[in-house]
């Protein structure tokens, strides 16, 4: 996405302190293991920050209530703008679209306010809210143990990368790592497990670039290297 700027606004969320439990798996894939695998396509709009948010939500659903309710990330790019900081199509953060969606008191359905890869006019309807939001919580800056903690005992996170590189985009299969890579964010996603693969620890996202972006819309970016990409800088998830 072209525009995606990000500012701690800690006076308007929660700073987890999430201590080390020693006995987590290793390979753990809550996205799998409880949702099965799908993928989402922003299309031309730089909406992935809106994809990431309604994603971490759709899970937090999904583990409260046993469904899995597609929400609209037409609702965000539509109706959590300029007085979030949030652009649309041109970017946003993940925090301020959790943010509305706690100040309007829900988001509509998928199914209700379908995607149309544009900016348009807020046409949220209370009679088709699928999903409220009380908080959300922000992870210590740059910790990837924090990381790894909060999707083992959360569920998926969202987080901000820098996937400005051509390696990124070209990526078909293995683990992700690419030595240009910063730590200026760029690009909303969503990390919803992490486990080991040829001795190389991983974690394992969710883009929204469509199934025939990497392994049918996922990727698996490099874990304990750095921080690489910047994947642990601003992770953030909701609760209901």
């Amino acid at each position: 996405m072209n525009w995606l700027v990000w500012a701690l606004l800690l006076c308007s969320s929660a700073m987890a302190h999430v201590h080390r439990d020693p006995t987590l798996d290793h390979h753990w894939d809550l996205w799998k293991k409880t949702y099965g695998k799908q993928y989402k396509e922003k299309g031309a709009c730089g909406s992935c920050w809106a994809f990431s948010a309604v994603g971490a939500l759709e899970a937090q659903v999904k583990l409260k209530t046993g469904k899995l309710v597609s929400l609209s990330a037409q609702n965000l790019v539509d109706c959590s703008t300029a007085k979030y900081g949030n652009k649309g199509c041109n970017g946003g953060f993940m925090t301020e679209a959790f943010q509305y969606i706690i100040d309007n008191n829900g988001i509509d359905s998928e199914a209700s306010y379908p995607y149309k890869a544009m900016d348009g006019k807020c046409q949220y309807d209370v009679k088709n809210r699928a999903a409220t939001c009380s908080r959300y919580i922000e992870l210590p800056f740059g910790s990837e143990e924090a990381l790894k903690e909060a999707v083992a005992n959360k569920g998926p996170v969202s987080v901000g990368i820098d996937a400005s590189h051509s390696s990124f985009f070209l990526y078909k299969t293995g683990v992700y790592y690419d030595p240009s890579c910063t730590q200026n964010v760029n690009h909303g996603v969503l990390v919803v497990g992490y486990g080991n693969l040829d001795g190389k620890d991983y974690w394992l996202v969710k883009n929204s670039w469509g199934l025939h972006f990497g392994d049918q819309g996922y990727i698996r970016m490099a874990r304990n290297s750095g921080n690489h990409c910047g994947i642990a800088n601003y992770p953030s998830y909701p609760e209901i």
